[in-house]
């Protein structure tokens, strides 16, 4: 029950980045108990809005902001995130904060360890107290409880699948006794279905017990679902504040994009001509923790869209990794007829592939570099392009003016928000940087690409233009693409074939105009009822 008690207010929210405003006159209040939908596409402004809340410091970095921030009528202008902490605020960020070296449970616990007493504190005072490890346990594991799911509470979480990141996040927002506020950042962009689910469950759990939440999200159903209120904005600034059960899906997305947006249309594929086998997968195992593969087999054709799907720690990410040499695998590859040398990453791009990991900001970026070297690192390093050569080639060095053109190829083609192609990376939006991944990944012009989770993050809008470019791409280039998703939908839109992984294994490969449920039966498990189903 939403209490008419307001907890946060903000008011007249205006702030500039390197001469680019990102936010003009944003206000809005929020009330004890209440879900407020925050929506609007890439570069709207929302993680913005966000980080001033939590007093982070690329805030004030950059010269502050304009306006107030008002909590339980006090005005408040956080130095640091710990000051937000300490006022009651809770933020799970879009992209993870977590140690990669500690367990979930230290994580959780991280600068909240509960300790115990022992004799030395008598002697030496309270810094000698150590830590109670039971009672972390059991904090951990009260915390993971109230959101449905199962985590190995001691995994590192190094070796976690990214879903169960995004859960050890959340949880460790739970543990804190004083919360009022909880932000939660694309929560579910990482997550399948059925987890999602399980999460909107929770959120609604806590917003009885008189917490207040801001959930950011690209999954519109999601935010009519569990939200009372939705704040849309664009460009900046607000354009919308309603009831969430007043609203639809079609009228959300018109507000965030400042046009109509046709709802989706079932259409019936022509059937492509594809070309000879160019990639051939035999009993393939990889050894990734949380999407360990066991044992899969699958063939893909020249040109062929090739989907990948399945619920999460099930193995779909682990077949591109292991593939392209990032994981520990074993079995046996043949790309164009030839046998691949498996576990050698060079070996894979230099065979013709290559890879949009879905883990952009751990292993996809160069975070501290301009937008125009990362897009043209890996082509350079791979195929010795947009280089100099000087002295007969024993000097070469970079060509700075052909690595800029390539850039504003690619943003111009992939409408990537910036000020030019020389900001770093890490000023972008999450949207942002994940389409430079795949601006990265086209420069190589490789034959087969490798593409996971290629719309996680990104606004609706944006999503089906990356859907596009990469249909259009196949179709320009001949490129084979192999997609990995959690969003059976979005598969369905450009694939020519899907493939189910559960359990390690392939359950099924079926066209992508087969039912819905024939896909849901596979995921299930449920191998024989499908069969029937698709036979019949």
């Amino acid at each position: 029950m939403v209490s008419e008690q307001v907890v946060l207010k903000m008011e007249n929210i205006t702030k500039d980045y390197y001469g680019n405003r990102v936010l003009e006159n944003v206000s809005f209040e929020l009330k004890k108990g209440e879900i407020l939908g925050l929506i609007g596409e890439n570069g709207a402004g929302k993680s913005t809005l966000m980080n001033i809340l939590f007093g982070m410091s690329v805030i004030s970095e950059t010269g502050g902001y304009q306006g107030k921030v008002i909590i339980d009528g006090k005005e408040v202008n956080f130095k640091n995130a710990f000051d937000a902490l300490d006022a009651g605020i809770g933020m799970v960020h879009q992209e993870f904060s977590l140690i990669p070296g500690f367990t979930t449970i230290e994580n959780i616990m991280l600068n909240r360890e509960s300790l115990k007493y022992n004799f030395l504190v008598e002697v030496f005072g309270s810094r000698l107290k150590t830590l109670d490890r039971a009672d972390m346990q059991e904090r951990a594991e009260k915390a993971i409880s109230a959101l449905g799911v199962k985590i190995d509470p001691n995994m590192l979480i190094a070796e976690m699948p990214v879903g169960h990141k995004q859960f050890t996040e959340i949880a460790r927002e739970l543990d804190r006794k004083n919360m009022k506020i909880l932000v939660l950042d694309e929560p579910t962009a990482v997550l399948a279905e059925s987890e999602a689910d399980i999460l909107i469950q929770s959120l609604r759990r806590l917003a009885d017990l008189g917490i207040a939440i801001i959930f950011i999200s690209h999954r519109l159903k999601e935010i009519i679902d569990v939200c009372d209120k939705i704040l849309v904005l664009r460009d900046g600034k607000t354009v919308k504040e309603s009831p969430a059960k007043e609203t639809s899906i079609r009228q959300i997305a018109q507000w965030m994009v400042g046009r109509n947006i046709e709802e989706k249309k079932d259409e019936v594929k022509n059937e492509r001509k594809l070309g000879d086998t160019v990639l051939k997968v035999e009993n393939l195992w990889v050894d990734m923790p949380g999407e360990t593969v066991r044992d899969v087999s699958f063939e893909v054709r020249e040109g062929e869209i090739f989907g990948i799907g399945g619920l999460a720690g099930q193995g779909k990410l682990g077949i591109p990794n292991g593939i392209m040499g990032l994981y520990e695998a074993g079995g046996r590859i043949e790309v164009f007829g030839k046998s691949l040398e498996m576990n050698v990453p060079v070996k894979a791009l230099k065979a013709g592939m290559a890879f949009v990991a879905e883990d952009r900001r751990g292993v996809g970026l160069l975070l501290e570099e301009p937008i125009d070297w990362n897009i043209s690192f890996t082509v350079m390093q791979a195929q010795n392009k947009y280089l100099k050569s000087f002295i007969g080639g024993l000097v070469k060095w970079r060509d700075d003016k052909k690595i800029s053109e390539l850039a504003k190829e690619y943003i111009k083609i992939l409408d990537i928000k910036c000020v030019d192609e020389k900001q770093p990376v890490q000023e972008l939006s999450g949207g942002n940087q994940q389409k430079i991944c795949l601006a990265k990944a086209f420069a190589v012009n490789p034959k087969i690409l490798f593409v996971s989770e290629p719309t996680r993050g990104i606004d609706i809008g944006a999503k089906k233009l990356v859907l596009d470019t990469l249909k259009q791409y196949n179709q320009k280039y001949g490129t084979t693409i192999i997609m990995t998703s959690s969003e059976l939908e979005e598969l369905r839109s450009i694939c020519d074939n899907i493939a189910i992984v559960d359990e390690g294994k392939v359950s099924g490969i079926l066209p992508a105009t087969a039912a819905t449920e024939d896909f849901g039966l596979l995921m299930a498990g449920k191998v024989d009822e499908s069969k029937e189903k698709v036979s019949g």
